[in-house]
Parts: structure tokens; sequence; C-alpha cells
């Protein structure tokens, strides 16, 4: 429940214009009645125990924030950034659930389940109709809503958190063209799931530099594998089995550990071009190895940020700037620090 100044003053005992005085530092309040519209505050969850420098009580900001659940290391990363920046920003009380990322269904009531207990919702979603009716429920009821890294179009959000995939998706066709070089070759794709608008945007933006500036590349196959690393590794098997001199894979999504076993296995990991997301996680074992060779990196930090700067200050009514993270490419010789 999300309980406004109305309901401080009937905690309390007191007149709404009294609550206002107290809560804004103003005189000509007792002591005592000030203290009473304090606990009042804080014991409804109105109120952090912390105080503004300006000596003006902070009003709480509750975000809920739903990413997918399993074994993608980008979302395990922008959860534990998420989680570790909020405990820096006061006046704001923020919770992080798992989801079933690939199941509109269970992601739609997890979204509807959020309304009266939160003032926004920052998720990763699919490009569902029941989840497109969430969000509008979500909004309706007065909640801010963010999309993370994969947008949703047509939807009451105050904004989008991430890169542009389009641009990735053609930023990974032109390092396969260069990386390939002028001949003849077959190329393999896999993705977590296509219902994320990102990676149907990133296997766009792909296929069109492909056609457009590569035309000795021929993609023979597009795999979906969750995200899953077992997965992707029999996927990676079997196209390896079907294309034994396959000469390049782009994986939009998570799994790159099972990919880089298959093509280990089969002695494939230095003739194969092997370029794909996210340097969290085993990726940058995989391009210290010469398994991977490159990715195309956002940075999770940045992402966290901007959704907690952004549903903060939409909550609170002020006004915000987005500033989306930006497309980074790593090889072996640039590895960040972590």
């Amino acid at each position: 429940m999300r309980y406004t100044v109305v309901d401080v003053a009937r905690d309390a005992g007191v007149s709404v214009a009294t609550v206002d005085r107290v809560l804004n530092n103003r005189a000509g309040v007792r002591e005592r009645t000030r203290s009473l519209v304090f606990e009042s505050a804080r014991r409804l969850g109105y109120l952090l125990e912390a105080e503004r420098p300006d000596g003006a009580a902070q009003p709480v900001v509750r975000l809920c924030f739903a990413l997918p659940a399993g074994g993608n290391p980008f979302m395990r990363s922008l959860r534990d950034e998420i989680e570790a920046q909020a405990q820096t920003r006061p006046g704001v009380a923020v919770r992080v659930d798992a989801i079933e990322g690939f199941n509109p269904d269970t992601l739609a009531a997890a979204l509807l389940d959020y309304r009266g207990r939160t003032e926004g919702v920052g998720v990763v979603a699919l490009d569902h109709p029941a989840v497109r009716e969430a969000v509008r429920a979500l909004a309706a009821a007065g909640v801010q809503v963010a999309t993370l890294a994969s947008d949703i179009l047509y939807v009451p959000r105050v904004a989008y958190v991430g890169v542009d995939n389009r641009a990735a998706g053609r930023l990974a066709g032109y390092l396969m063209r260069r990386f390939v070089g002028a001949a003849p070759a077959e190329v393999a794709l896999f993705a977590g799931s296509l219902s994320y608008r990102g990676h149907e945007e990133r296997e766009m933006g792909f296929r069109h530099l492909i056609a457009e500036e590569a035309p000795n590349l021929r993609i023979v196959a597009l795999r979906e594998m969750k995200d899953d690393a077992e997965r992707a590794y029999a996927e990676a098997c079997s196209l390896l089995d079907s294309y034994p001199d396959l000469g390049a894979i782009y994986n939009i999504g998570g799994g790159n550990s099972g990919i880089a076993r298959a093509l280990t296995e089969r002695g494939r990991e230095r003739a194969t071009i092997f370029i794909a997301h996210e340097i969290s996680g085993d990726n940058r074992r995989l391009l210290l190895e010469g398994a991977l060779d490159a990715v195309i990196d956002q940075n999770p930090r940045v992402e966290a940020r901007e959704a907690l700067n952004i549903l903060e200050r939409a909550a609170r009514g002020l006004p915000f700037e987005a500033h989306p993270p930006r497309l980074h490419v790593i090889f072996k010789e640039n590895i960040p620090e972590a």
C-alpha cells in the first residue's frame, strides 16, 4: 500500500497542514508534535530514517525491478549493480525479482502484482500482448515504468534504458565481415529468444549489414536456446555436425560457454569466428583462450544507474534526462578491469 500525507496526519492525530510544515522543516510546530509526525511517517514507510541535508524529511520512493531468471551473466550483473547502487541512495527502497523471462504470462502476472506496492518498475520485458497490457495497467495505476535492455513499443513507459540493439547487430555484422574477409563462409546465429525485441533487433541489424556489405557470407541457421549454456552446447554440436566447416557464429544472447565448448571439442575454436555480447560471466576467459574473437559490450553499471535515476525522478515528479549506455567492442587485447 502506498501511504500519503493524509495517512500520516491521521496516524499522528494532526492536520495535513501540520504534517506539511514538519516534513518541510517549517517553524511553528511544537517539538512533541514534530516527533509524533516523524514517528508516524517512518512507521508507515513514508520516510526513511535519514533526513536530507536541508533538514527536510526525504519521502521514500519504492522501486521494483523484474529481471529474467536463469543463467544469463549480463542479467546477473545488472541485478547486482542495481542492488549495490540502491544501497547508496537515501530515499529509495529497491526490490529486485527474478522472473521466468521467457514465459509472458508469468511475467505479466508478476507486473500486475506490483500495483499498489511500488512507485516505479524497471522491467526486461518480452514483447507480448499479455506483457504490454500489464504495463498499461501499471501505468493506469500511477506506476512509472521503464524498460531495460529490451524495449516494448506502444506502451506508456517513461523511458527505455539500454543500447540501440539494431545498431549492435549491425556492428556484429561489420566485425564479422572484417574477420572473415572476402572468402565464402557459412554463418550461424544463436539467440536467447526472439520474443525479446532487443534480440529480434540485433538479428535484423546483423542480417541487413550482411546483405548490404558481405554477400560472401551465407546465414545457414538461427537457433534459440533460452540463454542456457547446455542447450547452446547441444545446438552448436548439431550445427557443427551439419556444417563441419562453419565459418562464423554470432550469438545474440547468452550461453556462450556452451558454444565455445562445442567449438573446442571439435577443434574449431581457432577456425570458426565467434562474436557475442557482454564482457560478464565466462566471456573474459573465452576471449583470453581465443574461443571468442570479439564481444560487444554494454555497461551494466551505467544501465543500473540510469534506470535508478530515471525511475526515482519520475516517481517524484521531477524532470529527467536519459543517458543511454554506449556500445563497446572488446577484444583479447583490451579487456577492461572487472
